[in-house]
């Protein structure tokens, strides 16, 4: 198996077209594309992104899961903020990058696609082999009895309960979050389930928290049975979506990657287009 540094990179950052036309015969070429998508694909659908071209935090960093369970007024405060952010984040449309990813699937070129968002756009664009590697943020679980709840029901209780806050706004953030500063979070009411008055927690996967290993495994082996990646709006700085890189790497499957900016993955590449997302798949 080839190791990192047999597998080249070719950066086209200065000849887009020729960049596009590569990316669109490295498509042709291929039957079982393995697709990762991150945050560059919803964009477009007014979701900010975590980071910047150098790869680097562009605000301080979400919630961790640790933080989330065991502090009443880092949660309190995640629940305020989602109060506010999930107004438009409920709301988002799929894009042009949705959509072209949707024919890919109609095809027959994808093997699966595997996405980092919580956003659910995917599915809505008319996609249907998807994973959804850190969950769906239209979903609220109980860490008490696992009970699910559509995330817009939970949005209503908060209201009820917070009627105070229903006039507030504020910039978005990142994942149906908003940068809601200067409030007393200790005054916010956060309903229990229930079912059993348990903790209730979006049901994604949090940074500090582990993906459930079965859809890890789900996801490698679609990953094993594909002839190529594309990596579609991810810089890979987070290590549950470059896992899958760097196994295609090691297994001398070519990789191919569209993201404005530096990626983890960049030694691994074949072929790399710093081009937005709906630009460079325009071709589907």
């Amino acid at each position: 198996m080839p190791v990192q540094e047999d597998i080249p990179e070719q950066i086209l950052t200065d000849r887009p077209i020729a960049g596009l036309a590569a990316l669109a015969d490295f498509v042709d070429a291929h039957r079982r594309l393995f697709v990762l998508t991150g945050a560059g694909c919803s964009t477009d659908s007014g979701i900010p992104d975590y980071r910047d071209r150098a790869g680097d935090w562009k605000r301080s960093q979400p919630v961790t899961y640790q933080a989330f369970i065991g502090d009443d007024y880092a949660r309190r405060r995640y629940w305020a903020r989602s109060l506010i952010g999930w107004r438009r984040f409920g709301h988002a449309s799929p894009n042009d990058t949705h959509h072209a990813l949707r024919r890919l699937e109609q095809r027959g070129k994808l093997q699966l696609l595997v996405t980092q968002n919580v956003d659910g756009l995917h599915q809505r664009a008319g996609s249907e082999a998807v994973v959804d590697l850190h969950g769906r943020l239209d979903q609220v679980r109980c860490m008490g009895c696992e009970r699910r709840m559509p995330r817009q029901a939970l949005q209503s209780e908060l209201l009820r309960l917070n009627p105070g806050w229903a006039m507030l706004d504020a910039v978005d953030a990142p994942d149906g979050d908003a940068d809601l500063n200067g409030h007393d979070f200790a005054t916010f009411a956060v309903p229990s389930c229930t079912a059993c008055g348990g903790m209730l927690k979006p049901d994604v996967v949090f940074f500090g928290e582990n993906v459930p290993r079965q859809r890890v495994l789900g996801a490698a082996a679609a990953l094993d049975a594909s002839d190529a990646v594309l990596v579609v709006g991810s810089s890979l700085m987070v290590f549950s979506g470059y896992r899958f890189v760097n196994a295609a790497a090691r297994a001398g499957k070519p990789i191919a990657a569209i993201n404005l900016g530096r990626t983890r993955a960049d030694a691994l590449l074949t072929l790399k287009v710093e081009q937005s997302c709906a630009q460079a798949l325009a071709f589907l």
